[in-house]
């Protein structure tokens, strides 16, 4: 959706995507607004419970069969597994992605990584369609007045031709939060010292594993240590996705910083910071279009 400045502060019913790697305050800004009149749409949530609660939950009880005194449990159906999903904890969706190399230490063959990468990618490609179905059902259901899309780090990497971002940018504000030079760092060095899985396009996953497997001399993926991988990967991963976040914001919505969303404290700050980002959108184009530099 495109707004100027008073449009956006007199739509009545407020719907925002936020955009941008994880940790630059998607979260946090949500639960702020949560307190408000705000429904919090939790794009990893919903992917964890509703698209991939089941391949989660098997993966769970495929580790647990190889501990003797659990398989006799779960075949007697003397216990049962289930998922403890919330917006904060997401370490089963986390866990289900897995690390790819070395299994003796918790590594995943190849084949079965990139399947795991494939059902994570549908998962957040129908968890984004899913938005205008939950808009209706804050509104018509729970009676919220407006709506806050907290879309997962790797929604940049979805393809163009499942629609996925023009169906947000029809249905809400798609707001870009750019890291700035120091967050980017942090947000780098956080990375590094807890290295955790993540999703890799295929395309980039091929190109950099062979750089890696050439730089380290392994001759097989088996060898490969899965947390080395992770933090070799991340730093060109994260560089590989401001210029798609940046695409997508020029193209269907608008960006704030995170020294930007640092300074806000209420809805109304933020608010306030949404309005300037579309005047300051709205000064470039018009700028852009009179050929002033």
């Amino acid at each position: 959706m495109k707004f100027t400045a008073e449009a956006f502060r007199a739509w009545q019913n407020k719907r925002i995507t936020l955009m941008g790697m994880s940790g630059v305050g998607k979260t946090r800004l949500a639960d702020m607004l949560m307190k408000g009149n705000w429904f919090h749409y939790s794009g990893d949530y919903r992917i964890g419970t509703r698209y991939l609660d089941e391949p989660i939950l098997d993966n769970i009880k495929q580790k647990a069969m190889q501990v003797p005194f659990l398989s006799d449990l779960l075949r007697s159906d003397s216990i049962y597994i289930n998922n403890n999903i919330t917006v904060h904890n997401l370490q089963p969706v986390s866990s289900f992605l897995g690390k790819l190399g070395d299994p003796e230490q918790g590594g995943l063959p190849l084949r079965e990584f990139k399947r795991r990468q494939r059902l994570h990618y549908q998962a957040e490609v129908e968890a984004m369609r899913d938005v205008p179905l939950f808009i209706h059902k804050a509104r018509e259901i729970y009676g919220y007045q407006h709506f806050i899309n907290d879309a997962g780090g790797s929604i940049c990497e979805l393809d163009h031709r499942d629609g996925v971002i023009e169906c947000l940018a029809e249905h809400t504000l798609i707001l870009y939060i750019k890291a700035s030079e120091k967050d980017e760092q942090a947000l780098i060095q956080r990375a590094l010292k807890y290295p955790k899985p993540l999703f890799y396009r295929d395309e980039f996953l091929e190109e950099q594993l062979a750089v890696y497997m050439k730089e380290r001399h392994l001759p097989y993926v088996a060898m490969i240590e899965p947390d080395d991988f992770v933090r070799w990967i991340f730093t060109k991963l994260f560089y590989s996705r401001i210029p798609r976040y940046e695409s997508i914001a020029e193209t269907h919505g608008y960006t704030i910083t995170t020294d930007e969303l640092a300074r806000v404290q209420s809805e109304d700050d933020f608010l306030d910071l949404v309005a300037a980002a579309v005047a300051r959108k709205e000064s470039a184009d018009e700028s852009q279009a009179k050929g002033t530099p």
